[in-house]
C-alpha cells in the first residue's frame, strides 16, 4: 500500500513528519511561531492524512449508538460528538470524531485506522439499514482552531467538545478550571480536489504545533496516549467520550464497573520536563519515581511548547504520590495530578 503524502508538502520549508503523522508537514521551517498562529486562530494545520469514514441509512444513529460509548442515537445535525470503540473488557480500540448532517453521519480517525474500523462495522451491519463507506481517499481533514463560517467548499465541521462535560458522565480531574476551558478547535472535512483552495492564503502550520498545543490542554489522544490496556477513565476521557446511562455495548460493563466500584490502575499525568541539557525523552521512555528502579509509568507525548517549554503527558500506575519528582532517564519530570488517584 502507498504510503500517503500530502500536496501540502510541497509548500516552502515543508518538513515531513515521522511516525503516526507521517505523510503530512511537522512544521514550515518556524515551529514556535506556527504554535502562536495556531493559538492565535490564524492558522490551518494539515490532518490530511486522518481516515474518513461515512454512514449513511435510516439506521445509522441507532446503530452506533449500540456499539459504542457515547449517546449518539438523537444526536442533532451540526453537532460534534466524541465516542470510543471499546474491546469485550473495556479497552480502547477507536476514537471516534462524529458529527451527521441529517442524512449521513460523518467519523474522523487516527490515521490508518479507517480500514480495520470499516471492516469492524461492516461486520456488526446484519439486516440493518445501513452504508458503510470509507471516503479517505475522497475527503481529507484541516485542523482549524476558529469559529468564524467555514470556507463554502467545506464538506462538514466537527467541533471538539473537550473538555466540556457532556449531558450524564464524569469528571476524573479536580482541576477548575480545565486549562483547556474556552479552547476553540474544529477538523474541516473538504473534498480533497479542493484542499488547497480551503487553506488559501491562511497560513499553515506542522503538527509540531498541534501536539503542543494538545498536550497543553492536556488531551488524549488515541495511538499516542494509549496503549493495549488504557480504558477511558485513565485518560479523563469520559468527560466527551462516555455516557454513563446510554445502555449495553460492547465494553459498557468495564465502563460501569471501574466507575461505580474501582478506581483506574492507572492515571494521567502532565508533565514539566528539565530542558536544561537540551536532550528530551522520547514518547514511550520509562517513568521511574524516585528510590524505585522499576518503571512507575510512561511518557506518552513529548512536546515542545512555546512559553511552557519542554512538557509531557504520561500514564503512571495509580499509587505513584502525587508529589514525587519523576525522571525518564536523565531528565526529571515534574507532574501535576490530571487523573486524580
Amino acid at each position: 500500500m502507498q504510503a500517503y503524502r500530502s500536496p501540502l508538502l510541497e509548500r516552502e520549508h515543508a518538513v515531513e513528519a515521522d511516525g503516526l503523522d507521517a505523510g503530512v508537514a511537522a512544521h514550515y521551517g518556524d515551529p514556535m511561531r506556527e504554535q502562536r498562529l495556531l493559538e492565535s486562530g490564524e492558522a490551518l494545520v494539515d490532518l490530511s492524512n486522518r481516515g474518513v469514514v461515512t454512514v449513511a441509512g435510516p439506521d445509522r444513529l441507532s446503530w452506533l449508538n449500540s456499539m459504542t460509548s457515547q449517546k449518539i442515537d438523537d444526536l442533532a445535525p451540526g453537532v460534534g460528538t466524541e465516542s470510543l470503540v471499546l474491546s469485550p473488557h473495556g479497552h480502547v480500540e477507536h476514537d471516534l470524531h462524529i458529527v451527521d448532517d441529517g442524512e449521513t453521519t460523518w467519523i474522523t480517525v487516527e490515521p490508518g485506522t479507517a480500514p480495520a474500523l470499516v471492516e469492524w462495522l461492516r461486520k456488526m451491519q446484519f439486516m440493518l439499514r445501513v452504508e458503510v463507506t470509507d471516503r479517505s481517499s475522497e475527503f481529507a481533514v484541516l485542523g482549524d482552531p476558529s469559529t468564524d463560517a467555514p470556507p463554502a467548499q467545506v464538506a462538514i465541521t466537527w467541533v471538539d467538545p473537550w473538555p466540556d462535560l457532556g449531558p450524564d458522565t464524569a469528571a476524573y480531574s479536580a482541576v477548575d478550571p480545565h486549562p483547556a476551558f474556552g479552547r476553540a478547535w474544529r477538523e474541516l472535512v473538504v473534498p480533497r480536489d479542493d484542499l488547497e483552495a480551503v487553506v488559501g492564503d491562511r497560513p499553515l502550520v506542522g503538527t509540531w504545533a498541534s501536539e503542543a498545543l494538545r498536550v497543553a490542554a492536556w488531551r488524549p489522544r488515541h495511538l499516542v496516549d494509549t496503549d493495549h490496556r488504557t480504558i477511558a477513565h485513565e485518560l479523563d476521557w469520559l468527560r466527551t467520550a462516555v455516557h454513563l446511562h446510554k445502555g449495553c455495548y460492547r465494553g459498557q460493563e468495564t465502563i460501569a464497573r471501574v466507575h461505580n466500584l474501582g478506581r483506574p490502575p492507572r492515571r494521567l499525568v502532565f508533565l514539566h520536563l528539565d530542558g536544561s541539557g537540551h536532550l528530551l525523552p522520547e514518547a514511550g521512555a520509562d517513568l521511574f519515581a524516585p528510590a524505585n528502579d522499576r518503571p512507575v509509568g510512561r511518557l506518552t507525548s513529548v512536546v515542545r511548547h512555546y512559553e511552557d517549554g519542554p512538557i509531557a503527558l504520561g500514564v503512571v500506575k495509580r499509587n505513584v504520590p502525587v508529589d514525587a519528582v519523576l525522571r525518564a532517564g536523565d531528565v526529571t519530570a515534574a507532574q501535576t495530578v490530571v487523573v486524580e488517584p
